[in-house]
C-alpha cells in the first residue's frame, strides 16, 4: 500500500506541477502526517521534491524531472473507462486504481494537453444516480466487479420477487441505473439481470468462462429496458391536464411515459388539454396519476376512474378523521 501511495504522489506532482499537503493526503485516503513522512522518505531516497511555505504553499518536482511511470496497467486502462464516474469506480473497488491511472495518463501528455484535460476535469462532471435518491452501495459488488474483469462464475443465493432462489451464473456485465446497480450475467447461454443489492450471499467460484462472441452490454441494456417498459405499460389512460399538468409531465412521468403520451392541441375554456399515455397495473396507474393532484382527471378507462374516485374518498375520510 505505501509504495503504491508513494507513486502516486510522485504521479500527481508529474501531473500538475504542484499539489498541497491536503490535496494530497485528500486523494490518497491518509492523514496530512502520514503526507509528511513519505515526502521526507521520497526525497531521502533521491526524487528532487521541493516544498514552498506560505499560505500558498505546497510540493513541486524539480523543473525537467520525470519518470518512466507513464505506463499503464491492464487494470488502470480499463478503470479510465470509469473516469466519469468516480463514485461508481469507488464502489467497485477502483478507486485508487482509476486515481492512479488518470494520473499517469495526465502526466504523459503536452502541456497544453494537460491543460485542458484538466480544464475539462474541473468543469464537467457526470452523476449517475436520479435526483431524490442515493446510489446504492451493496456489500457484494467489489466481488461481483472482480468476477466480471476475471470471467469466472458466481454462486448466489438471490431474492427475487417470486422467491429465494440459488443460482450459478457467468458475469457479462455491470450496469448502473438510476443509483441502483445490476448484473447482466449468463444462464443456460440466455443472458439475464440480476440487481446486486438483491443478492443474499455471494461466493466467486475458481471456474473461467468464455464470454459469447459477439455481445454488446449496451445493446443488450437498451433492448431489455425497452422490453421491460412496454410489458409494464401495455395499457393506455385518457386524462385531461390542466396547464399546470402538462408542464409537469416530464418531472412526474418516466422519461418511456412521457415519450410516448400523446398531448391533443385542443384546448379547452379552462386551458386544459387531452392527453393519452401509457399506464401499467392499476396501482402503477394511479401512483402516476396522483402526483399531478388536483391538475389531473381521467377520462377512461372507468375502472381507473372509479379506483380514483375511491381512493380521493377514502383519503378525505382519513383526513377528516385527524381534524
Amino acid at each position: 500500500m505505501r509504495a503504491s501511495r508513494l507513486i502516486s504522489i510522485l504521479t500527481i506532482l508529474q501531473a500538475r506541477g504542484f499539489a498541497t499537503a491536503p490535496e494530497l493526503a485528500e486523494e490518497c485516503g491518509v492523514n496530512l502526517r502520514t503526507i509528511y513522512r513519505d515526502i521526507d522518505s521520497m526525497s531521502e531516497a533521491g526524487i528532487p521534491i521541493y516544498s514552498e511555505r506560505g499560505s500558498g504553499g505546497g510540493y513541486r518536482l524539480l523543473d525537467g524531472y520525470r519518470t518512466q511511470l507513464n505506463g499503464l496497467s491492464a487494470k488502470e486502462a480499463e478503470a479510465l473507462f470509469m473516469s466519469g464516474l468516480a463514485g461508481a469506480a469507488t464502489d467497485m473497488g477502483l478507486g485508487s486504481v482509476m486515481m492512479a491511472a488518470q494520473n499517469k495518463l495526465l502526466s504523459a501528455m503536452p502541456a497544453s494537453l494537460r491543460e485542458g484535460a484538466q480544464q475539462m476535469r474541473s468543469r464537467f462532471h457526470l452523476d449517475a444516480p436520479a435526483w431524490f435518491g442515493q446510489s446504492e452501495q451493496p456489500s457484494h459488488l467489489p466481488q461481483v466487479a472482480d468476477a466480471v474483469w476475471e470471467q469466472k462464475r458466481i454462486r448466489m443465493r438471490y431474492q427475487s420477487w417470486k422467491g429465494i432462489k440459488e443460482r450459478i451464473v457467468e458475469p457479462l456485465g455491470l450496469v448502473m441505473k438510476g443509483g441502483s446497480w445490476y448484473l447482466v450475467a449468463q444462464v443456460d447461454d440466455t443472458p439475464r439481470t440480476y440487481r446486486i443489492s438483491r443478492m443474499l450471499e455471494l461466493s466467486v467460484l475458481d471456474q473461467r468462462f468464455e464470454r459469447p462472441l459477439p455481445f454488446d452490454l449496451a445493446a443488450y441494456w437498451r433492448k431489455s429496458t425497452e422490453r421491460l417498459e412496454q410489458d409494464m405499460h401495455r395499457n393506455r389512460a385518457t386524462v385531461r391536464l390542466s396547464p399546470r399538468g402538462v408542464r409537469l409531465r416530464e418531472a412526474f412521468l418516466s422519461p418511456y411515459v412521457f415519450s410516448e403520451t400523446q398531448l391533443s392541441e385542443e384546448v379547452d375554456e379552462q386551458g386544459w388539454r387531452i392527453a393519452t399515455m401509457p399506464v401499467g397495473s392499476m396501482m402503477m396507474a394511479c401512483a402516476d396519476i396522483l402526483r399531478f393532484g388536483d391538475d389531473a382527471e381521467v377520462l377512461g378507462p372507468p375502472e381507473l376512474r372509479a379506483r380514483l374516485q375511491e381512493m380521493a374518498t377514502n383519503m378525505q375520510t382519513l383526513y377528516q378523521e385527524k381534524g
